[in-house]
């Protein structure tokens, strides 16, 4: 019992410190013009939770993560559900497919952290691939939402003044299903990348502190 607790106690004090990062990084770092946003590495808490305790229950804190991510965007939930949104007209099934990939499963994978907790010996280089395996994730995620719900802005977001001359040559050679696809892979890739690679660098820097990446069966 005093384990469980003990665990429990630790993973609302994880998730306490990756709401906390993620709310100082929007006071000091822009977020993306359609959502999105390189964070002071607020996702690498719930990929702790999950070496230490196991994918089991990182999966679980993941789904509770979720929700609290789901109440901070709660502007963004409530506004999908409105009128113009994803176009003309009320798109609910647009919305709920948003919730559901962009917040539930998005947040949900992070529980994926502690993948290599039992397969990688080096417990330092364990997490740095966890976490990349974690985010790398949430990044495949994003981008099945991106190409399913917002593909319609690939051809502006190729072409806007100022993007790079392949972006034309993008539009003028694929196919608007390609084109879509590869909007949401470069969209998302631009907070995502960087997120990842920070991630797993401080993942790396982090597990010298000693106890921190200790394994709690």
């Amino acid at each position: 019992m005093k384990t469980k607790t003990k665990r429990i106690t630790e993973s609302a004090m994880l998730l306490a410190v990756a709401i906390v990062l993620e709310l100082v990084s929007k006071m000091f770092i822009p977020e993306m013009p359609f959502g999105g946003q390189i964070t002071l590495v607020s996702m690498l808490p719930v990929v702790l939770i999950s070496y230490r305790h196991g994918v089991k229950w990182g999966l679980v804190t993941g789904v509770a993560y979720a929700m609290l991510e789901m109440a901070l965007g709660a502007k963004t939930v409530a506004a999908a559900f409105q009128p113009g949104y994803f176009g003309d007209g009320v798109m609910i099934m647009n919305a709920l497919i948003m919730c559901t990939l962009d917040y539930v499963v998005a947040f949900t994978v992070l529980g994926l952290g502690g993948c290599f907790r039992n397969r990688i010996k080096n417990p330092g280089v364990g997490l740095m691939c966890g976490s990349l395996v974690a985010l790398g994730a949430r990044y495949v995620t994003h981008i099945a939402s991106g190409y399913i719900l917002f593909s319609g802005w690939a051809e502006w977001f190729f072409t806007q003044e100022g993007f790079p001359a392949w972006g034309a040559s993008l539009v003028a050679n694929l196919s608007s299903e390609m084109l879509g696809l590869v909007y949401s892979v470069v969209y998302n890739g631009m907070y995502m990348i960087p997120e990842m690679v920070i991630t797993a660098v401080v993942a790396l820097l982090l597990s010298r502190v000693p106890k921190i990446v200790t394994k709690i069966n």
